[in-house]
């Protein structure tokens, strides 16, 4: 058994109130033919990896106006009991403003910014990086007006130009769960369920775009209330959405595109399947507020029921082996699967 930090003894204490942890045995979902393993977590040790993660910090808002500062104190982020535990802390918190690598300035390095939470965003950039393959990760979210949890992808090295000409990789996103949901085809009184995937692209913002659509967990189903396994399929013209092994959205490479700022402020349109054709790395984290949260369902953050965190049980990487080159030759596809369709600018 581990030696928790008093800090650690403090929050176990505060989340046993308000969210007890499920113990039940790993579920995985069923892959298609010719997946290999290539990298995974399963976070059975005593501590975060740091071979596999580096934890951001900085209260910039997420550029979305997010109301933590991420911090690397085990008070936001640790593992125990085969699990990792991201934690929103309701407090007020002076931190940098910018992640170390994003400034190239003392002044710069110098900011700093107080935000009303703290919380956690892991990396794995540099230690985990991959073009094509499927990205499978088995988490349970957080629920609240203003709680968005988010497991996704970004470029390692931004080949085409800043965000989002070099593209961004939204395996799943939620908000607000178990909040009344403003989802018009949903009865009346049913509570969020959607989580999102989307694809950001096009050229740099803001010219930029994005597409994407959400799965709704049938019945009384809730992401908050039990583990799921939220995965995604990428090859070279392709990428495609699971939850719990349902396929429920593709976006074909015809959809999407990238454009380069050049010198001059004009816009070149890259070739092939520019951006999602480099590499790319993983990231975990729970953010708190921010311009989508605040302004869909019961707007704005309940800022109620925290210390609220985000449990990740495993996050598992594989290789299509059929053709690694292009990640083709290993999907599985349902028919009931959404096209999306994307946009220009």
């Amino acid at each position: 058994m581990s030696i928790k930090t008093p800090a650690i003894i403090l929050l176990a204490g505060a989340l046993s109130a308000c969210q007890q942890v499920e113990q039940t045995e790993p579920v995985t979902a069923s892959l298609g033919e010719g997946w290999q393993l290539v990298w995974q977590d399963e976070f059975n040790g005593s501590q975060i990896d740091s071979q596999k993660w580096q934890h951001e910090v900085n209260c910039r808002g997420g550029g979305n106006d997010e109301k933590q500062c991420y911090t690397a104190r085990a008070e936001n982020s640790f593992v125990e009991q085969g699990l990792l535990h991201l934690v929103a802390i309701k407090e007020q918190y002076t931190g940098p403003k910018f992640n170390r690598d994003e400034v190239n300035s003392d002044a710069e390095r110098s900011l700093t910014q107080t935000q009303p939470f703290t919380s956690a965003r892991l990396r794995s950039k540099g230690l985990g990086d991959w073009r094509y393959g499927r990205f499978e990760i088995r988490a349970k979210l957080p629920a609240g007006q203003g709680a968005w949890p988010a497991i996704w992808m970004l470029p390692t090295d931004w080949e085409y130009g800043r965000w989002a000409s070099s593209g961004e990789i939204d395996i799943m996103e939620a908000v607000n769960l178990k909040v009344p949901t403003d989802d018009k085809t949903a009865p009346v009184g049913t509570l969020e369920s959607r989580v999102h995937g989307t694809l950001h692209y096009g050229g740099p913002a803001p010219k930029n775009v994005y597409s994407g659509t959400a799965y709704t967990f049938a019945g009384d189903q809730n992401p908050a209330d039990t583990f799921h396994v939220y995965a995604l399929e990428w090859q070279q013209d392709e990428m495609r959405w699971y939850v719990d092994d349902i396929h429920f959205a593709t976006f074909k490479s015809e959809q999407w595109y990238s454009a380069s700022e050049q010198a001059d402020g004009t816009l070149i349109e890259n070739p092939g399947f520019a951006p999602f054709d480099k590499r790319f790395h993983m990231l975990l984290n729970f953010a708190v507020g921010g311009n989508w949260p605040a302004n869909v369902n019961e707007k704005g953050v309940d800022e109620s029921g925290f210390p609220k965190q985000m449990l990740v049980d495993y996050v598992r990487v594989f290789e299509c082996s059929v053709n690694p080159q292009t990640g083709k030759g290993c999907a599985t596809y349902q028919d009931s699967a959404k096209q999306i369709i994307g946009k220009r600018l």
